[in-house]
């Protein structure tokens, strides 16, 4: 049996790939950076590339929306000039894990809609994506299971699971056939190869058990049910408000713009850069005033941001499962210990008439 969509690639055909992509175009992946942590770098061939990894210290998102970046040039020297800005680069992601490919999902559906961001959709499609499929935890703060982010649902060119001594590969956009054509490094896929498949993944199911004690489906009511609830003040209690949680969230979207008028006071530009809504100006509004000043709301505000706003208006979570949040928490402030205590807080009186 052969599937036109698949091919394989051996193991040791893994840097010429990446070798002759390279060439073709900047290629990024994940690399080691010391003390157990990676991030997404340049690379020119698979010497450097790690392919079992935790979630990056920074997700991919920092390639489609940059931490800073200018929207607007203008003038005032003769009259009033203003030069729109779309800075882009053309790439290729290697490496993205399913959790990563969801949180870009997520924002490619923030960005599409009314008022299209055209700077994030012009950078989207200089960039082409290679995913990577994850057999296993990568550590106790992932909560793969309870978002389904463990599987593979689109959102890439090239899809790559690990089978020991070859990747198979599904082809899943005119741009990853033409990846696969341009470094001819790739066989045809065998009958052989969907029966490994096929073993990875039954494997994979038995491994990815829920992470919370309620199903994924029930969340949103619990939220519902939980506005008022004590955890929050614990949190306010624990938290630094510091904001590393949301600047490491392949899901957070929120930014600040900024006028920047040179010292010749004629020339100047805008700019966005990320802003965070645990800190507390975020919420602060004309007059002063705060409506959500305390730390308590902020928290929140934020969990609500992952499990229950998005799921009314685009239909998914934001919370992608990568455990990122919960690493980079100098307090301690764990998501699946949250979800949990909100749980346990609002026993089966509340959350379970959904049943």
């Amino acid at each position: 049996m052969k599937d036109l969509q698949y091919v394989i690639l051996k193991k040791e055909n893994l840097d010429g790939f990446i070798s002759r992509m390279s060439r073709l175009r900047k290629v990024s992946a994940p690399v080691a950076k010391g003390n157990g942590e990676y991030a997404f770098e340049e690379v020119d061939s698979s010497d450097r590339i790690e392919l079992k990894y935790k979630p990056t210290i920074m997700p991919p998102k920092k390639y489609f929306m940059p931490q800073e970046e200018t929207l607007l040039e203008f003038s005032t020297a003769k009259g009033l000039a203003t030069k729109p800005v779309v800075e882009y680069e053309k790439m290729t992601l290697f490496g993205v894990h399913t959790c990563d490919l969801a949180g870009i999902q997520c924002l490619n559906a923030v960005f599409s809609v009314r008022p299209r961001d055209y700077n994030y959709l012009t950078r989207k499609r200089q960039i082409d994506i290679i995913g990577l499929e994850c057999g296993d935890y990568c550590d106790e703060h992932a909560s793969c299971s309870m978002v389904s982010a463990h599987m593979p649902s689109g959102g890439y060119d090239l899809f790559f699971t690990d089978l020991g001594d070859y990747f198979i590969v599904h082809m899943n956009t005119q741009a990853g056939e033409e990846m696969i054509e341009a470094t001819k490094c790739f066989e045809s896929a065998e009958e052989t190869h969907f029966d490994d498949l096929q073993s990875f993944r039954k494997k994979k199911r038995d491994t990815f058990k829920s992470e919370v004690q309620i199903e994924p489906r029930f969340i949103p009511g619990l939220f519902d049910a939980c506005f008022e609830s004590s955890i929050w003040k614990e949190l306010d209690a624990k938290c630094l408000a510091c904001g590393n949680c949301t600047n490491v969230c392949p899901t957070c979207y929120c930014f600040d713009i900024i006028d920047e008028v040179g010292l010749d006071l004629k020339n100047g530009k805008r700019y966005r850069k990320w802003d965070s809504c645990q800190l507390e100006p975020f919420a602060k509004v004309a007059g002063g005033e705060n409506f959500r000043k305390e730390r308590a709301a902020r928290q929140r505000h934020r969990y609500y941001r992952k499990f229950r706003y998005p799921v009314a208006k685009y239909s998914k979570f934001f919370c992608t499962g990568c455990g990122r949040c919960s690493r980079s928490c100098m307090a301690g402030i764990h998501l699946k210990d949250t979800l949990n205590a909100l749980i346990k807080e609002s026993d089966s009186k509340i959350w379970k008439k959904w049943l």
